[in-house]
């Protein structure tokens, strides 16, 4: 079947299926496969220690792949110097890029005399429209159903993709709460014209980093295993819901204030269940799309599963024609 979209045009990929940038997870062993299986994959930039680690990770995905990946840019992971990984990613011809959890303005202003293409998570119209006159290449949509960093407003995905496909004029890209083929085809029902998929990709194989304890318990939940953590400092995130997710909840109900909760969602915490397995003293990102994941498999038997799903999806809609 034909998938082309403006979104594989302007990417130059298979399929309109973008795996999310996965803090301290989506590596170039994540990235080489999705972008094997006619996706775009991305490479997560923050979570590097050092701007010379991005260096080395652009140059082990090429080593895996020759398809089109991206690199994440989280601007909310403000302890690092975005500027030296933008250096980087120039010097290096990434061919995307996405930038998620802050104000794109500084980056978008750096890319623009570039041909690099511009992907902007954003949550409500405005932001769309705002990242449209900076000259974003497309709008990533994430609904309130989304793992990791949401929106304010708690908008669901069904109501909020429709409502920016009709506020821009550029591609919209549909995140939150998608974990299959009929995910995807809803999407392109409301007018998106791709997908992003974050949680669903970190239960594949090729996601090396998260740990056999973080992916069973992804396996296990189902839509409802879920929590928003931060929501009491402005910055709501969904995440697993376990014994340290509710410790987390209580001290932000005790003492709703960044000082009190900076070492308890810090990166080190994050990382102590999905790299080390130790769920009892960390946490795990995680959307609602969780109650989609039954089994871990290769990244190109979840692709071609979803696309099989598509395909009797669309045969489906040409049956009503």
């Amino acid at each position: 079947m034909n998938w082309s979209t403006r979104l594989t045009e302007l990417l130059h990929i298979q399929y309109p299926i973008i795996q999310g940038g996965l803090a301290y997870l989506g590596y170039a062993e994540l990235a080489a496969a999705v972008s094997l299986a006619g996706g775009l994959g991305q490479v997560t930039a923050m979570s590097l220690p050092h701007a010379e680690l991005l260096r080395e990770e652009i140059a082990r995905t090429r080593a895996l792949t020759d398809k089109p990946f991206g690199v994440n840019l989280a601007l909310g992971m403000h302890h690092h110097d975005v500027k030296d990984r933008l250096n980087i990613i120039l010097e290096e011809q990434v061919p995307v890029v996405s930038i998620t959890g802050g104000d794109p303005t500084e980056v978008l202003n750096r890319l623009g005399p570039t041909n690099v293409k511009t992907l902007v998570l954003v949550s409500s119209r405005r932001q769309a429209q705002k990242a449209e006159q900076l000259g974003a290449s497309a709008v990533i949509a994430v609904g309130h159903e989304g793992g990791g960093h949401l929106g304010r407003a708690g908008v669901g995905t069904m109501v909020l993709v429709p409502s920016i496909v009709d506020a821009v004029q550029i591609p919209v890209i549909a995140a939150g709460g998608i974990g299959d083929g009929r995910g995807w085809m809803a999407a392109h029902a409301l007018g998106a014209e791709g997908i992003l998929m974050g949680t669903r990709f970190i239960a594949t194989q090729e996601c090396v980093h998260a740990s056999d304890s973080y992916k069973q318990a992804l396996v296990r939940s189902s839509e409802s295993d879920t929590t928003i953590i931060k929501a009491s400092i402005g910055f709501p995130a969904r995440v697993l819901r376990n014994g340290y997710a509710d410790h987390i909840l209580a001290v932000e109900r005790a003492a709703p204030d960044y000082e009190a909760l900076k070492h308890l969602i810090s990166g080190e915490a994050n990382k102590r269940w999905v790299h080390d397995g130790i769920e009892e003293e960390g946490f795990g990102w995680a959307g609602q799309a969780t109650g989609f994941i039954q089994d871990i498999p290769t990244v190109s038997e979840l692709m071609h599963r979803m696309v099989k799903e598509a395909e009797r999806i669309k045969n489906l809609w040409r049956g009503f024609e």
